[in-house]
């Protein structure tokens, strides 16, 4: 009777050639993303002298940058990552620097400013799907590969965490526009690491590879196979978004500062930096499909939870516990989406997930916003948690309605559930959240 394998630890993954060179230029490149959304309104906020039109700039920024992420991982699929992300990171970072240089002094008009920032947005390189496909392209092991998605969305965290204290600090010596031109530099250095990686040379396009399986394929055309990790992606981001602005209203309400609002979300990002390592760290014996509605109906307990805080600390509390469920709801919709895609197509699957958080969010910080005022803030805050909790029993419903799926590569049992041969290659968007 053989010895059960041992269990990997996330240094396994660090133990994979080349995989500490490709995922610190990545985080490089992402940071990027950290940074953009910041250093974009501060720097419209300097030029015009109006907080509608960096308003404006930045919606127009993020809609292009996030909606249209399917399309450009599409290339990315179709012509490998060397060949589609070199060209676009460079459009990408040479607009940021224009948009820089424009912003540098005050007087540019407004519309100029903004036909830069959405013609930017439209190019940004999806470095988050391309960097989950490629792990899911050279891990064999399923549960390496559960460690590595868990260690990149803990990375994603710190990234959204560093990302706005890196613009404060540039902003202390330098107009806005600096921060900007630091984001171009940054995005296109750590793209170029990225792809220059021997990891990444051995990821094929697509049209050099062979016709998906007619199951897998037809189960990624109609989208049955991703609507799970869309919906629930999408619902975490509402929820997300919506607490954003809320801890905001609350500060606001109870004359706290800003700096209270800070650590407020950090404990949000910190709690979901905390529940991604331990879930990460498990080998679950529950597949990926039947963990994530329950993992949405956590975060939204725990959201609904906030709304009846009475003090600060307890706030605080309930927001880092509803942040430890957002990196593993996401992290496991991403190895769902993953799992679903049919060879040759596997950033745009992790781009779908991605798109919909970062729309999600957007959703729910505008949502908030015309809620806030209208209701009461426990109120706000339940209902931002009955978001998740609809997903979750939707979810559950169907599970139960519906036959389990095969061959899912979320389950954690390696010897049979494991990982199939791959032949096919998710903050990238820079939108509001994930890359």
């Amino acid at each position: 009777m053989s010895a059960p394998a041992p269990r990997p630890s996330y240094a396994a993954f660090f133990r994979i050639p080349h995989a500490r060179h490709t995922f610190t230029a990545a985080l490089i490149g992402r940071l990027s993303y950290g940074m953009v959304s910041l250093a974009v309104m501060l720097s419209v906020t300097e030029a015009t002298g109006s907080y509608a039109a960096a308003g404006t700039v930045m919606a127009l920024f993020g809609a292009t940058s996030v909606l249209l992420s399917p399309v450009r991982a599409a290339l990315i699929d179709r012509h490998g990552p060397r060949r589609a992300l070199i060209p676009m990171a460079s459009l990408y970072a040479t607009l940021l620097a224009t948009l820089a240089t424009a912003a540098w002094r005050p007087g540019t008009p407004a519309p100029a400013l903004g036909a830069l920032a959405v013609t930017a947005g439209a190019c940004t390189p999806p470095l988050g799907p391309t960097v989950r496909a490629l792990w899911g392209e050279v891990i064999e092991d399923n549960r390496v590969l559960q460690r590595a998605y868990s260690l990149d969305g803990i990375a994603e965290e710190i990234l959204f965490v560093s990302g706005p204290l890196l613009v404060g600090a540039v902003v202390q010596f330098a107009p806005p526009a600096a921060a900007l031109a630091l984001c171009a530099l940054l995005v296109w250095a750590g793209t170029l690491a990225f792809v220059l990686s021997p990891a990444v040379a051995g990821v094929r396009p697509a049209v050099t590879k062979p016709v998906a399986r007619p199951g897998r394929g037809r189960r990624f055309r109609d989208g049955r196979a991703l609507l799970q990790p869309v919906v629930v992606a999408a619902g975490v981001g509402l929820s997300v978004g919506a607490v954003d602005l809320l801890v905001m209203a609350y500060a606001t309400r109870h004359h706290h500062g800003n700096d209270v609002v800070a650590w407020v979300l950090a404990a949000l990002s910190l709690g979901s930096a905390l529940g991604g390592l331990l879930n990460g760290a498990v080998d679950w014996r529950t597949s990926a499909r039947a963990r994530l509605p329950l993992l949405a109906g956590g975060l939204g307990l725990a959201l609904a939870a906030a709304g009846l805080a009475p003090g600060l600390g307890t706030l605080t509390v309930a927001v880092a516990c509803a942040g430890f469920f957002v990196a593993p709801a996401l992290t496991t919709s991403y190895l769902i989406a993953d799992e679903a895609a049919p060879p040759g197509r596997r950033t745009q699957a992790g781009a779908w997930v991605n798109t919909a958080v970062n729309a999600g969010s957007a959703g729910g910080t505008a949502g908030a916003g015309l809620l806030v005022g209208h209701l009461p803030l426990g109120l706000c805050f339940a209902l931002s948690g009955t978001v998740a909790l609809a997903v979750a029993a939707g979810l559950l419903s169907v599970r139960q309605a519906g036959p389990r799926p095969r061959g899912a590569r979320g389950t954690a049992r390696p010897a049979t559930d494991g990982p199939q041969s791959h032949s096919g290659p998710h903050a990238e968007s820079s939108g509001s959240h994930h890359g």
